[in-house]
């Protein structure tokens, strides 16, 4: 029997704001991919067009990626005064999907 009051309830609603969290940034990783897709280059095309949308995609693009670079930020600054090393984890994950998304993203300029 444990003399430490469990507080259940903070712990489950911990676990859905980290949920809310990652849902949203699977959602913009989505989104950033099919915005900046717009301005990759076809490959068949390698050579032959000097220039691609890329201003124009990066005008719908960039603004989502701030968007969630600051909210992951703030995410990520509230879990500084946490000590669950699980939810720093999932931050770490979420961070290391959104690199992922933006090296391909580069890869097709």
């Amino acid at each position: 029997m444990s003399i430490t009051p469990v507080n259940h309830s903070a712990n489950n609603a911990l676990k859905s704001l980290d949920t809310a969290f990652i849902a949203a940034n699977a959602v913009g990783i989505v989104l950033y991919l099919v915005l900046a897709s717009r301005g990759w280059r076809i490959p068949e095309e390698h050579g032959m067009v000097p220039v691609t949308g890329e201003p124009f995609v990066w005008a719908f693009a960039l603004p989502v990626l701030g968007v969630f670079i600051l909210v992951d930020l703030v995410w990520g600054g509230l879990l500084l005064r946490d000590s669950q090393p699980k939810r720093k984890l999932r931050w770490l994950g979420t961070a290391a999907i959104w690199l992922l998304a933006i090296a391909i993203d580069f890869s097709h300029h």
